[in-house]
C-alpha cells in the first residue's frame, strides 16, 4: 500500500490539485455508492442497496488485504456514505437519488480533471485502475496522519 500511496503522491504535488482532490474524491465515492444504491434488485432475493453494499464489502476486502488500519477507517466513511444514501433514497426516492448521484459524480470528476490540468500530469488511474481505490486511501492516510494515528499503510 505504501508504494501505491507514495506513487499517488508523486502525481499530486500541486497544492491546488491536492485541494481539488480533498473536495472531489469523497463526493465521487459517495456518488458511486448512491448510484449503486438505486439499482433495482429482486425483492425476494435482495434489499435496496445490495449492489452498493457488495461494492463496499469488496472494496473493504481489498483495503484490508493491503492496510488494515486504513481499511477500518475507510469502512467507517463508506458506511456513513451508505447510510446517507439509504436515508436519501427513503426520503426522496430512487430517481431523485440517481439524478443527484450523477450530478455530483460529473461535477466532482470535472474538478479532478481540472486539478490534473493544473498539475500537468495524467490521473493515476489511467495507468492502473487500482488507483481508483488508492485516491480515497491516500486522503484517509493523510487525515489519519494529521490526527496522529501514525503509519497506516
Amino acid at each position: 500500500m505504501r508504494d501505491w500511496l507514495d506513487s499517488y503522491s508523486n502525481d499530486h504535488r500541486h497544492p491546488t490539485n491536492q485541494l481539488l482532490h480533498w473536495l472531489c474524491v469523497p463526493p465521487i465515492v459517495w456518488a458511486a455508492i448512491a448510484m449503486l444504491w438505486t439499482i433495482p434488485t429482486p425483492e425476494a432475493w435482495f434489499r435496496p442497496g445490495s449492489w452498493a453494499v457488495l461494492a463496499i464489502v469488496l472494496s473493504f476486502a481489498w483495503y484490508w488485504k493491503h492496510a488494515r488500519r486504513l481499511a477500518l477507517a475507510l469502512l467507517i466513511v463508506l458506511a456513513l456514505f451508505a447510510l446517507s444514501s439509504a436515508w436519501l433514497l427513503q426520503q426522496f426516492g430512487p430517481g431523485w437519488l440517481l439524478r443527484l448521484g450523477i450530478g455530483v459524480f460529473v461535477v466532482a470528476w470535472i474538478g479532478q480533471f481540472v486539478g490534473h490540468l493544473i498539475e500537468g500530469r495524467r490521473p493515476s488511474f489511467l495507468t492502473d485502475l487500482a488507483y481508483l481505490l488508492i485516491g480515497p486511501a491516500w486522503l484517509m492516510d493523510k487525515l489519519l496522519r494529521r490526527l496522529g494515528v501514525g503509519e497506516t499503510a
